[in-house]
């Protein structure tokens, strides 16, 4: 359809038409009619396009040999540049970014390169948009996709991590022990000021150690003083209970003293000897002082 002047211009494409070896102008996508002979249609993609950069050995700033491998991502934003600017865009872009990796890897330690991958993948990326943008390309991502270190750093790094994992696992240890301590101390003050709380302790323990079913059981040599200590214990507990004060109780009433209002008898007794019985007088007619006579 070419040599007819009929082209079809996708969506995803933009037609470039050189008249007599001259650029003309920019199609759009579509039926595009041109002069036979004359003119000349070449169509650009403008799609994303995936890039990948082989493994290369690249050695860092601290002298470390590693393997690294990379991709990138790119588009065509100016079809005309990236006509008239280089010859092969995708050749280009691709050794670029091959080179610009490994400058900016060797530039880099290798505790650099395994923690700050994203910043130096935006590093990469600056570097390329700064070239490609001449060419009509715009570089949208970089990434280190593959690293590959030597086996015998490999080795140090895993022992670098055992030794902190131990070094974490020792940390805790020591926290979780000085905890320990504190609560220990608490214990010993209590324990000082109740001596018998060490010795129900100690039966506390052998009958914890009675429970496991042992065919042997070794007692501590103050096992029998610590029974006493508690035996002797719970009888003064008893002996205090038992001679503590009871509650002020009412003193019986003297029965041998007479009752308000009666005289004695003796009192009464008259010169023949004769003793009449008790008379009882009542309290209301008695004054101060003065004795009633029947």
């Amino acid at each position: 359809m070419a040599r007819l002047g009929v082209a079809v211009v996708r969506q995803y494409e933009r037609g470039v038409v050189f008249r007599l070896g001259k650029l003309h102008n920019v199609r759009d996508p579509g039926m595009r009619f041109m002069i036979p002979l004359v003119d000349h249609l070449m169509k650009v993609s403008l799609r994303t396009v995936t890039m990948p950069i082989p493994s290369q050995q690249i050695i860092t700033q601290d002298n470390v040999s590693i393997g690294v491998a990379a991709v990138a991502y790119y588009r065509r934003v100016d079809p005309v540049r990236s006509i008239i600017e280089i010859e092969n865009v995708e050749s280009a872009v691709g050794q670029f970014a091959q080179t610009t990796v490994r400058n900016m890897v060797g530039r880099s330690s290798l505790d650099q390169v395994l923690s700050n991958t994203e910043a130096l993948n935006e590093a990469i990326k600056r570097v390329l948009d700064v070239t490609t943008e001449r060419w009509g390309v715009l570089v949208q991502l970089v990434e280190l996709k593959d690293i590959e270190l030597p086996q015998s750093m490999q080795r140090a790094m895993a022992k670098q991590a055992e030794a902190e994992r131990e070094k974490r696992a020792k940390i805790i240890a020591a926290e979780g022990e000085a905890l320990s301590v504190g609560k220990l101390a608490q214990a010993a003050d209590v324990i000082a000021r109740s001596p018998v709380a060490l010795q129900l302790r100690n039966l506390q323990v052998l009958s914890e150690i009675a429970v496991e079913k042992n065919s042997t059981i070794v007692f501590p040599a103050q096992f029998f003083e610590s029974i006493r200590s508690a035996m002797e214990f719970h009888s003064h507990e008893e002996a205090v209970r038992v001679t503590s004060p009871l509650p002020d109780a009412v003193a019986p009433a003297d029965l041998t003293a007479p009752a308000e209002g009666v005289i004695p008898a003796e009192e009464l007794a008259p010169a023949n000897g004769v003793a009449p019985a008790a008379t009882a007088v009542p309290a209301d007619t008695q004054r101060d002082g003065e004795m009633a006579v029947p």
